[in-house]
Parts: C-alpha cells; sequence; structure tokens
C-alpha cells in the first residue's frame, strides 16, 4: 500500500493555480525506501481519505516535539529490535530497515558498532559468526572485509545483504522520516555516533540508548540536543537526570523490561516526558511471547490505555497489525 504524503517542497499558489479549497498537494511514498515518488505529486481531493496528509500536514516536527505530539494524543510509538528481522531479512541491515518500514513501522532499534579502522556499521554482536558469513571479532577486522560479508536470517539463511554503515542508515532515517534508537556497542562511542548524527543532519531522526545515569550524562556531554532514553520513574528520577545535564524535553523514559509499572508512567507524564517500556528479551521468557501466548495480544492494548508512548518489541508486526494507537500516531503527528 502506498501511504500518501507531502512531497517537499510544496508549489506556490503560483505555481498549482489549480489548487482550491478542499484539495491538497500530496506526493505517495514508496513503501520499499520511504522516499516520496516525484510523478505521483499532485493536487488531490483533501477527503481521500485517512492516508492523504497534506505538506503542511507533515512537515516534520521535531523529534521532541513528536514524541509530545503522539503523547498528548494517545498514540503508539513501536520500536523493532535489532531492526525487525523478518524470515530472508536479517537483523541490524538497511533492507531489514525498509521491508519494516513498508510495513508501517516507524521506529528501529539497532546496534552501533566499530571496525577496526574505525568505521561505525550496524552490528549487535562482538564477534561476526552468528549474523554474518564472517568469523572473529568486529573490532579486529577492517571495514573493506566487514563491507564484503553477507548477511545471515534468524533461520540461519544466507542473504544478499551486508553490514551497513551507520552513515547510510542515518541518510536513509532523514529521507523516510524514520526513528533509530541507537544502542552502543563497547567498540565505540556516544561520542563518536554524536559526531555522525551531526554529519548526517540526522538529530531528528535519533535517539540514544542509555543503561546508567554515567551514560546518560556522556549521551548529554557529546551533544545535548540529541533524544536519549534513561532510566527514570516519575519526577525525583528525572530530576537526578537533570542534575547530570540531561535535557528532560530531550528524555524518554525507559522503564524495563519486566512488567508494566502504570504508576510510573503516570509520575513520567505528569513531568512531560514520555514512557517506554520492553517486551522483548530471551525466548520463552519475554512478555512478547507470554502476551501471544492465547493469540490475541490483548495485553498490548493495555499497556496503550495505560498511557505507553514508545513499545520495544520482537514481534512488531504482530502488534502494529493489532494495535491502531501506531496508526494514530501517523495519522496525527506524521512520519
Amino acid at each position: 500500500m502506498l501511504l500518501t504524503v507531502g512531497c517537499s517542497p510544496e508549489p506556490t499558489e503560483s505555481e498549482n493555480p489549480e489548487a482550491t479549497q478542499g484539495q491538497v498537494y500530496t506526493c505517495d511514498l514508496d513503501p520499499d525506501t520511504g522516499k516520496p515518488l516525484p510523478d505521483t505529486c499532485g493536487t488531490r481531493s483533501s477527503d481521500t481519505g485517512s492516508n492523504s496528509i497534506s505538506l503542511s500536514e507533515l512537515k516534520k516536527l521535531p523529534l521532541p516535539a513528536y514524541f509530545d505530539c503522539v503523547r498528548e494524543n494517545k498514540g503508539l510509538l513501536i520500536a523493532a529490535h535489532r531492526g525487525g528481522p523478518a524470515p530472508g531479512y536479517p537483523e541490524n541491515t538497511l533492507e531489514t530497515l525498509q521491508h519494516a518500514f513498508a510495513e508501517g513501522i516507524r521506529v528501529f532499534e539497532v546496534d552501533i558498532a566499530e571496525s577496526r579502522d574505525g568505521v561505525m556499521l550496524l552490528m549487535h554482536d562482538n564477534r561476526l559468526n552468528r549474523t554474518t558469513t564472517g568469523d572473529g571479532y568486529v573490532a579486529d577486522t577492517d571495514w573493506a572485509d566487514l563491507a564484503g560479508l553477507r548477511m545471515v536470517d534468524d533461520d540461519n539463511q544466507r542473504t544478499d545483504f551486508h553490514p551497513p554503515k551507520l552513515t547510510d542508515v542515518l541518510l536513509w532515517a532523514k529521507q523516510s522520516g524514520a526513528i533509530l534508537e541507537l544502542d552502543r556497542k563497547p567498540t565505540t562511542s556516544f561520542k563518536n555516533i554524536a559526531s555522525a548524527v551531526r554529519a548526517a543532519g540526522a538529530g531528528d531522526n535519533v535517539l540514544l540508548i542509555s543503561y546508567s545515569d554515567d551514560e546518560a550524562a556522556e549521551i548529554a556531554a557529546a551533544d545535548a540536543g540529541l533524544m536519549m532514553t534513561a532510566g527514570a520513574k516519575g519526577s525525583r528520577d528525572i530530576g537526578r537526570l537533570e542534575a547530570r545535564g540531561v535535557d528532560r524535553t530531550r528524555l524518554v523514559a525507559w522503564t524495563g523490561t519486566s512488567s508494566p509499572d502504570y504508576a510510573a508512567w503516570a509520575r513520567d507524564i505528569q513531568e512531560g516526558v514520555e514512557p517506554a517500556f520492553g517486551t522483548l528479551g530471551r525466548k520463552g521468557e519475554r512478555l512478547d511471547d507470554q502476551y501471544w501466548a492465547d493469540g490475541d495480544g490483548s495485553e498490548y492494548q493495555d499497556l496503550v490505555d495505560n498511557g505507553l508512548v514508545l513499545l520495544a518489541t520482537d514481534e512488531p508486526y504482530r502488534v502494529a497489525a493489532a494495535l491502531k494507537s501506531d496508526d494514530l500516531a501517523r495519522e496525527k503527528c506524521g512520519r
């Protein structure tokens, strides 16, 4: 399905003389790449349906304002863990992100490592043998050798996809409107990642993941303008992070993966901070498996009803199909 979105730049009145009241200027979005299709741009009736969004409505909000919009409209952002792997689509590849984007996913948790010669790439493991046709350690391998490897999917099937550079993924996110949650691996640094984000001009497409107050402070020091996730369950935690240099307007409050804490989410929301929670984890132990055990996944709706804004999951496609809140987020806030 093609999602109808506004192209840039929007024509002026003189360039688009046929536009009248009740019409909008729109373009179709390529579901595989997330890019506007130039030949589809034109003036259409404003009542063409929920997938018709005018350019003025779609203009990208700054990322903090976008999260505020989703929270205020009681929408949900579904974050695909490791980019949303599926049969034939390995984790942490650009092609997998494009596939998931075409399926309606807009947020992607991906892992950032660094090669021996200083090139940042998407890769979760320290070793190459599980997800690629290579062997050895990422940190001991130069980019030229990494680039030639083939990625392997979760069924251990070799694909034609290669490990992607972070810079290429950032540019795709900027073009498509996708949001990347960047999980730093020990082989690289927040400083290096922040530098790459700035160079790509992708600050409104990125959140950095922190696992401690020290890491949150390190992110803030690397670039105070970037959004991040950090552990916070109310005003006390938020205040503690602010004392470490974290801007609350650029904070998403991570609340764990063990059990939903509705009271904590309410406290975060009262502070104007969006709560995040994960149903991901080890197979057989994760909440994703528990929630789908009876086949209906109704527990995900309970999360939404209690104010959750960002959900990290190993089942992004099933959750997106079961819920309307992610559609609401796109309808009200764009992307």
